[in-house]
């Protein structure tokens, strides 16, 4: 049995969980309000401080979802409360980030800088001159914008030049040697 499925959820105080028709969840917390649409053949019931996912039966498709549905209630709950955060630190000699309102400006070695607005419900926050923290309460935005982000000018794998992830490790490659 899915074991992740099988764990029940806590509801930390002051956050309510609603469940819908359809399985529509709703979390509501100190940091703001998610919702989504899980689906329908999962089972998900409110006991107590507790939220718990049960399957209906043992298919394939019904393992897989059960432990995805549990997985996803269980982001949106420390969304609301903790929020997640992504680090990028942008290496290279001239390569910059700056902060003017919702604007991030990337200067990445291209002719122009690149300029990239903070979507709805994210925000990034410079530390220093080259470290950009990605921040929300939905954990799936924050990694799409960090990875937005990054995608302008990934790291190379010679001089490790480029944007990265605080926990990444980029495999370096030795360059080329001159003739003997």
């Amino acid at each position: 049995m899915s074991r992740i499925g099988r764990m029940p959820i806590a509801v930390p105080a002051g956050v309510t969980v609603d469940i819908a028709e359809n399985n529509k969840v709703t979390v509501k917390g100190p940091k703001g309000t998610l919702e989504r649409v899980l689906p329908a053949e999962m089972e998900i019931k409110v006991e107590g401080a507790e939220i718990v996912v049960s399957r209906p039966n043992d298919l394939k498709k019904m393992k897989s979802l059960h432990g995805l549905t549990r997985t996803l209630i269980n982001n949106m709950v420390v969304g609301v409360t903790d929020g997640f955060e992504k680090k990028l630190e942008v290496n290279g000699v001239g390569y910059r980030a700056s902060k003017s309102g919702k604007v991030l400006t990337l200067n990445l070695g291209y002719s122009h800088p690149v300029e990239m607005t903070d979507p709805e419900g994210i925000e990034t926050v410079m530390e220093g001159q080259n470290v950009i923290i990605v921040k929300g309460i939905d954990k799936e935005k924050v990694g799409q914008f960090a990875a937005e982000i990054r995608d302008k000018r990934r790291p190379e794998p010679y001089k490790g030049k480029g944007i990265k992830y605080a926990d990444e490790v980029i495999r370096r490659k030795v360059g080329k040697t001159g003739k003997k």
